[in-house]
């Protein structure tokens, strides 16, 4: 079994990479490059769908009965990956502003 601090890293690293995708496709699609822009939106979704997978263990786990350590690094992930999740869809829509600019 894995630890909460390992739990909560692996939904940061999810997360990140997610919002990252979303900031790179933004910058493609600002150039003009919207094929490339909605592969990494793709990509995004895939790392945040990750992310998401993992925080719904916890909450398997939770509602079994099998109560979670709470810390402040887990909110702390839960917090960058709630973010990550409102950049990419706002990425979404910069990116159909610049397509139909």
């Amino acid at each position: 079994m894995e630890t909460m601090e390992e739990i909560s890293f692996q939904i940061i690293l999810y997360a990140g990479n997610g919002k990252a995708n979303a900031m790179e496709a933004i910058q493609e699609a600002k150039q003009g490059n919207f094929e490339r822009a909605d592969e990494l939106i793709k990509e995004a979704g895939e790392e945040l769908s990750k992310a998401h997978s993992v925080q719904t263990k916890l909450l398997q786990e939770e509602a079994n009965g099998n109560g979670n350590i709470i810390s402040v690094l887990l909110i702390h992930s839960q917090d960058h990956l709630m973010t990550a999740m409102t950049f990419r869809d706002l990425a979404v829509e910069f990116i159909e502003l610049y397509r139909f600019k």
